[in-house]
């Protein structure tokens, strides 16, 4: 497999796993698109997360930046504003794939992966290291239970 190819795959990968995380400490999975409803859910997600988790006003400030770092990722990756579907039809629309073009979309998203990972990554980071052992190990059985986005 192709370097970039493998790149690109581990960092969607790592950021689908963190997402999915938090997620699955939410129990919500609508609200998302506009900006408001944005900062509703992420709101809402970090309320019910703290109380889950008990956690103390400094972790609660690291998981707001933690969720925020995730919402510049997933923009940074759907593109704001854009319809990823209405990307990939427009690909596919005519007779012939327009290889130029899906090299190009393929670039952004691993540009946007590579530029925005290492701050995620350190947000991800600072908020599960500032846990105790008993909230992190509540952290890996929500993750465990819920074995992906839709159980």
């Amino acid at each position: 497999m192709k370097h970039w190819l493998k790149r690109t795959l581990i960092g969607i990968a790592g950021a689908g796993i963190l997402f999915g995380g938090l997620s699955a400490c939410s129990g919500r999975h609508h609200g998302w698109g506009s900006a408001e409803g944005d900062t509703q859910h992420q709101a809402k997600m970090v309320d019910y997360a703290g109380k889950k988790l008990d956690l103390n006003a400094t972790q609660k400030q690291r998981l707001t930046v933690l969720a925020e770092k995730l919402r510049e990722q997933r923009t940074a990756l759907m593109g704001a504003g854009k319809d990823p579907r209405a990307d990939i039809q427009a690909l596919v629309a005519g007779d012939k794939l327009d290889r130029a073009k899906v090299q190009t979309l393929i670039d952004d998203k691993t540009s946007a992966i590579k530029t925005k990972s290492p701050e995620l990554v350190a947000a991800a980071a600072d908020f599960y290291d500032s846990l105790n052992p008993a909230q992190q190990q509540q952290i890996r059985d929500l993750m465990n239970r819920r074995r992906g986005w839709r159980s």
